[in-house]
């Protein structure tokens, strides 16, 4: 295994493997293996996207949740089809012709000829398909876009067609006249759930309009609203029939009044205001003249706001009192005006009360464009919201304008054209969903979703208030509704495929669009010599995505026993919005087919914010490219970034690029640096020894070193993590275990073991047996993280494989199987997830490390408390333990206890034993407050001074105890008390701290003494020689000499060195510093620099090994020595000939391998003797 580049370009290096995958079709074969092992398949659907925009992070997100989950299940023995698919018709397509075209008027559609509007439509639905290719291939999603259905391929719509029949021979399909959400922009009705996609905060207009009583000469009744521009179509008011209703004097206007009394403050706003409000000021307002109940007003005729259909054919019903429950007096007052055509209350009253008779036109001044037509002259062309102006105007010259405002409130917006909504009564094709909404919150309960509060509050709320699907709407680019019948309606056919419509027909299509079926006529049964035409409408896309499971695969005219063996669905995952969306009509569907519902489990993200919080704006672009952040990040670090965030529990995320910068600095450089670090001494391991090394799991269980022992059962409780995670689908916990496992490889395992590895502790024995380790570690993390960063994994695979036995035959074309990665093994995605061993999750060995890590973590801050670097040793740490196990205090003062003191640069270590803790720490105990407040209530406070002043020993004894009585109440101290340990040793020369939960204490002796100070500075100059190792890019392996100069008089770092040869003897293979003088004239320097060395400032400076040679040589001596290298000597003679005579030189005597060994054998420094 050659060693690793210094620098990794991550997004470079993605791209050269995106290449590899693409030349070697990496994806086909992973699917291959599959079916050739025969795994069972893993059933996904992918919710079709409209390719009429490019991807952003939404569709980031989302595609990333389903590529990690579906590549964990392939990775786990399953074959998962994985198909694209795409969005073809409905409002978005249609919606950016109408303005490509200048289209404002379905009229418009029909000069110019649906089949020519189709063909438009059809030429921009998939205008973006390839740059979806290439940036979700780009992300490392591998979904099969050469097989990839649209909804409007013949195929797809007609099992659409097929699942519309099936609904309408089970009787769930009416077409009715209902109040629905209209989009005046797309012309079109919209579904409840579509209304609720798209919520914004407006201010609107806020009125009470009086409205006279007819036969009560002055009074007037007084209704409030928020839409102005319903008041022309106004027809009757309505009341609660229970409800207490006033007539009052307005004193101030001279004018009389009936409302709510529990209303009066929409009339006298300074009611409203708590802090203003006095019960005497009403008498400067108002006089109650008289008391009804809303039933008492029933009936009563009042005066029209305008006489537009004063003269229409049921008038006489017109204009008078209706009662019934829905109003209610939480706003406005009491009375609300009743405009059938715009309300759905409001059509449901009218009719119940006969007000408008079923099947008739209603009053209705507005065209399908939201637009005001000659009924209402004086607003005539004007949209409805810009016409409120114009009609408040008119109410005021009339009268009845009683009061304004401005409302703010939240309101629904077109999901397509971002226009607002008006609710408008148009007839529709409806399912009964209100008629099986039971069986589907049943059906829901089936089903396993993560986060499971959004699938029993959210979606189940959502599910019991359903109410029937409009499925049709009036535009052209759709699945036509299949429906034909006589235009009285008395005959009615539903086709439900291509071969049924041939047969009634005569007319056999290769196409199902509008343009095309709508010249098909069907011959009729009932009316010989007639003919039966199809209905107008098209089906909502909404309709389509719901048939999706079927449709993609042609049920049931293909591919039925396929589709039944994996119905329902294994997985699926969307966005929270699609709880009003596609899981809303899968599931209305399958229950309503099969009474199923159409997935088993359920991933549901967030959304992706702007960074300040705001929704991701093209006009406003205030978020970066996506394409640009993985050009200059890498696909894994984006990521990472998403699922190791918030958004993966359907919680939003603030987008922040350097949060993706971050995922490279603090996750994919240290995996990628301690990859390098294992490649540079594997390289070294075998080039010392000359045997090749061979990956062996005998060897890795055979390790005894505690932090071999201890990274490898962490890695199989990763594994193990891992594994029960995946299968529960929370993707939220499993990446930051991935993320903190990388942290325990990279800042702990290879820092404590670094020199081991380098093969300067143990030697080479130990260096392999820890290299062994760190393979198998390495290789587990490559191939379990493989479906989350598949990029990264599927390099650092690339190398570690060289590394097999099988690896040659493989290479070869030999195919041989591996005995350590089973199956096909060419790439990580054909592997299979390592199975945790149960016999390696070794708990001691973790506990051990984990109190390891805390004492370490924690004396380093009472170091950084007192101001000490970690280059100057202390003396000793002591460490306090709230009833540790006998296996932490025999690891600590055993095999552990020597990290302990390498990484706090101590002395002595001090595990105190329990029966002398109290001579160095107090604990204290205090109340759970949030636990004991209701059980103790008034008694907390006494309770609170009882615990509080306990002693040491009294508190020990009551944790031993499990707890204390308290005034006939049991406390108990495993919930209800929280124990704290505090250091309480006396000293200055002590600094402690302890946990935050207060069972950990950690004291240092900060004592400085001269011995303590001369350590500190050979740290020092360690680490300047190690800084100019690193400048002149030297390997692990490359050998130097180290030479210094200090100040005239001042011996600062020379005490150093002379007190701890052997630590740079050990540190730097014999290299101990020596000053600068004894260095040979010959000495070439590799890196030269000063340092502050203990206030002093050196010249410190590294050579390339040279033969030292003794005093008095000549110059042609000297320059042959030059020319010699060290490791070439072998301790024989020399032979030179200068000016004519030969000369011998003696190894020891005349010449020294290098300076050290020179001033050794001369003891010319007393240190080195």
């Amino acid at each position: 295994m050659a060693s690793l580049p210094p620098t990794l370009d991550f997004a470079k290096t993605e791209e050269e493997i995106c290449s590899k995958w693409s030349t070697e079709s990496t994806f086909k074969t992973q699917d291959a293996l599959g079916v050739e092992r025969g795994d069972k398949e893993y059933t996904f659907y992918d919710g079709p996207p409209f390719a009429t925009g490019l991807p952003h992070y939404g569709h980031i997100l989302a595609g990333t949740i389903k590529d990690v989950v579906t590549r964990y299940a392939v990775m786990t023995g399953r074959r998962v089809i994985r198909r694209a698919g795409w969005d073809c018709h409905g409002l978005p397509v249609e919606y950016e012709i109408d303005q490509k075209l200048g289209i404002t008027h379905r009229d418009q559609v029909l000069e110019m000829g649906v089949d020519k509007y189709n063909e438009t439509c059809r030429g921009i639905v998939t205008r973006y398909t390839k740059e979806w290719e290439r940036t979700v291939t780009r992300l490392g999603r591998w979904v099969d876009f050469e097989n990839d259905y649209k909804t409007m391929d013949p195929t797809f719509m007609e099992s659409v067609w097929w699942v519309f029949k099936e609904l309408f021979n089970k009787d769930l399909v009416y077409q009715g006249y209902k109040v629905m959400p209209f989009s005046t922009a797309c012309g079109t009705p919209l579904s409840n759930f579509e209304a609720g996609l798209n919520y914004k905060d407006v201010s609107d207009p806020a009125v009470v309009v009086s409205f006279p009583v007819v036969g009560m000469e002055g009074v007037s009744f007084v209704a409030w609203t928020t839409t102005p521009w319903t008041l022309p179509s106004n027809i009757a008011l309505c009341v609660h029939p229970t409800m207490e209703y006033i007539q009052i004097l307005d004193k101030k206007a001279d004018k009389r009044y009936i409302l709510a009394k529990s209303r009066l403050g929409q009339l006298f706003p300074i009611m409203n205001n708590k802090k203003k409000w006095k019960p005497k000021m009403a008498d400067e307002l108002y006089a109650i003249e008289e008391t009804f109940v809303g039933s008492d007003l029933a009936g009563k005729k009042y005066q029209p706001m305008f006489d537009y259909f004063v003269n229409d054919e049921d008038a006489g019903e017109y204009f008078r009192i209706l009662s019934d429950t829905y109003v209610t007096d939480d706003a406005g007052t009491g009375i609300v005006h009743q405009a059938p055509a715009f309300g759905e209350d409001d059509y449901r009253v009218c009719l119940a009360h006969g007000v408008i008779q079923k099947g008739k036109d209603l009053p209705c001044p507005v065209d399908s464009n939201g637009m005001f037509t000659e009924m209402v002259p004086e607003v005539k062309g004007l949209h409805v919201k810009k016409a409120d102006d114009t009609l408040i105007a008119l109410i005021k010259d009339k009268g009845r304008m009683v009061h304004k405002d401005q409302l703010q409130h939240s309101y629904p917006f077109c999901w397509r054209s971002d226009t607002p909504l008006i609710y408008k009564a148009v007839p529709s094709w409806f399912v009964k969903v209100e008629e099986i909404r039971d069986k589907i919150v049943e059906n829901n309960k089936k089903t396993y979703w993560v986060p499971n509060q959004v699938k029993e509050g959210r979606f189940h709320s959502w599910l019991t208030d359903a109410r029937d699907w409009a499925v049709s709407r009036n535009r052209f680019w759709g699945t036509p509704i299949p429906i034909w019948c006589s235009e009285s309606m008395d005959e009615v056919v539903c086709i439900g495929s291509v071969d049924e419509l041939a047969e009634l027909s005569g007319v056999r299509v290769t196409d199902l669009h509008k343009d095309v079926v709508d010249e098909i006529t069907i011959p009729s049964k009932k009316n010989p010599g007639t003919v039966l035409r199809r209905v107008d409408e098209v089906f909502d896309c909404w309709f389509e995505s719901g048939s999706m499971p079927y449709a993609q695969k042609h049920y049931p005219f293909e591919n039925k026993e396929s589709f039944e063996d994996g119905f329902p669905a294994d997985f699926i995952a969307e966005g929270l919005d699609q709880t009003r969306g596609w899981f809303y009509t899968l599931m209305v569907l399958s229950t309503a087919l099969f009474d199923k519902p159409a997935f088993k489990n359920l991933i549901v993200n967030g959304l992706v914010l702007a960074g300040d919080g705001k929704k991701m704006s093209k006009r406003l672009k205030n978020y970066p490219d996506p394409n640009l952040v993985i050009d200059k990040y890498g696909a894994d670090a984006l990521r990472m970034y998403l699922i190791n965030s918030p958004v993966v529990r359907a919680e939003s995320l603030k987008f922040q690029e350097p949060g993706v910068l971050g995922v490279v600095k603090e996750v994919f450089l240290p995996l990628y640096n301690a990859f390098r670090f294992f490649s540079q001494n594997l390289e070294r391991l075998e080039a010392n020894t000359g045997t090749k090394f061979v990956p062996s799991k005998d060897k890795v269980s055979a390790a005894t070193n505690p932090t071999d022992v201890w990274i490898s059962a962490a890695t199989q409780g990763l594994i193990k993590f891992v594994h029960e995670e995946m299968t529960a689908y929370r993707l939220y916990t499993v990446m930051p275990a991935l993320v903190s496992f990388v942290t325990q490889l990279t800042n702990w395992y290879v820092r404590l073991n670094r020199d081991r590895l380098k093969g300067l502790e143990g030697g080479e024995s130990e260096s392999e047996a820890g290299l062994q380790v760190m393979y198998d570690v390495l290789l587990d993390v490559t191939i379990l993280m493989a479906p989350f960063t598949p990029f990264i994994t599927e390099y650092f695979y690339q190398h570690l494989r060289k590394l097999q036995p099988s690896y040659a035959d493989a290479a070869n074309g030999g195919g041989s199987s591996n005995p350590v990665m089973p199956g096909k093994s060419d790439s990580v995605h054909f592997l299979t997830l390592p199975a945790y061993d149960d016999g390696r999750l070794n708990a001691d060995a973790v506990e051990a490390m984990e109190a390891l890590q805390v004492i370490v973590e924690s004396g380093r801050y009472v170091r950084e408390k007192r101001n000490i670097s970690l280059r100057t040793p202390v003396k000793c740490v002591t460490v306090i333990l709230r009833n540790p196990s006998a296996n932490v205090i025999e690891s600590l003062n055993g095999p552990l206890k020597g990290y302990i003191l390498s990484e706090l640069n101590a002395w002595d270590l001090v595990i105190v034993p329990k029966e002398e803790e109290h001579e160095w720490v107090t604990l204290s105990l205090t109340p759970n407050f949030n636990l004991l407040g209701r059980k103790l209530g008034k008694k907390m406070k006494d309770f609170k001074t009882h615990v509080t002043s306990m002693s040491h020993a009294d508190a020990v004894a009551c944790l031993e105890n499990g707890g204390l009585d308290f005034e006939g109440l049991t406390i108990s101290a495993e919930d209800e008390l929280v124990s704290k340990l505090a250091f309480s040793k006396e000293g200055e020369h002590w600094e402690s701290t302890s946990t935050p939960e207060g069972d950990v204490v950690v004291a240092v002796d900060c004592t400085q003494d001269e011995a303590i100070l001369s350590a500190g500075r050979s740290r020092e100059l360690i680490n300047a020689i190690q800084q100019l190792r690193k400048a002149a890019g030297l390997d692990l392996s490359d050998a130097v000499e180290v030479f210094f100069e200090e100040s005239a008089g001042i011996n600062v770092v020379e005490s150093a060195v002379s007190n701890n040869t052997n630590l740079f003897e050990a540190k730097f293979q014999g290299a101990i510093p020596v000053p600068k003088k004894f260095a040979p004239s010959w000495s070439v320097v590799l890196r030269s620099d000063s340092a502050d060395i203990g206030g002093s400032k050196v010249e410190v400076s590294i050579c390339r090994p040279a033969v030292a040679g003794r005093c008095g040589l000549s110059d042609e001596v000297g320059y042959f020595l030059s020319t010699l290298e060290p490791s070439n000597l072998d301790g024989s003679a020399l032979s030179i000939t200068v000016d004519g005579k030969d000369i011998s030189l003696s190894q020891g005597e005349d010449f020294w391998v290098n300076t050290v060994a020179k001033l050794r054998a001369t003891k010319a420094i007393s240190w080195l003797e």
